[in-house]
């Protein structure tokens, strides 16, 4: 046996044992379960969420670049949203249909703060040349804030991607 070979055997020998102790200490099923985490208490004093319940029809899309400007949906064309109160969002993206679950993190303010949406599900028709059903799917995931004034929602992009201005319905 050559002389490097007799050392990684010595080597393995000594630290083997020690290992299996390693192993065997992590299998024991006292030390596998972990204690239940506790439930924390409701707070009282936490906001409701003003989204939930409400529904939003589309108005405008702001862009921050004013090469751009503000696109404003066709008359024949209809995008709507509905917030349920179980963290849900439901689109009617003109002839698609999408769902995405929604975080809101309440804001200093009453009625703004900051949102994101889960990836959304949607539905895949072809649609209409000019509609509007792919940019807003694909922008869900880069809203970031809501805004409430009144009866509008606004809901912005990051880096000052845009604006998705929302008008409420009954």
């Amino acid at each position: 046996m050559s002389k490097p070979f007799r050392r990684v055997t010595a080597f393995a020998v000594l630290i083997l044992p020690a290992v299996l102790a390693a192993c065997a200490a992590q299998t024991r099923p006292e030390a596998a379960t972990p204690a239940p985490a506790p439930v924390p208490a409701p707070n009282p004093a936490a906001p409701a969420d003003p989204l939930a319940g409400t529904r939003w029809k589309l108005a405008a899309i702001q862009s921050m670049d004013d090469a751009q400007g503000t696109t404003a949906p066709q008359a024949d064309r209809t995008y709507e949203v509905a917030f349920g109160p179980d963290g849900r969002a439901i689109f009617r993206l003109d002839c698609n249909r999408a769902n995405a679950g929604y975080t809101l993190v309440p804001g200093s303010e009453p009625g703004a703060g900051g949102v994101t949406f889960a990836p959304a599900a949607m539905t895949r028709a072809m649609c209409p040349p000019g509609s509007l059903d792919t940019r807003i799917a694909r922008d869900l995931g880069y809203v970031r804030s809501y805004r409430i004034e009144g009866d509008t929602l606004s809901l912005s992009l990051m880096a000052d991607g845009g604006i998705y201005v929302w008008k409420r319905q009954p």
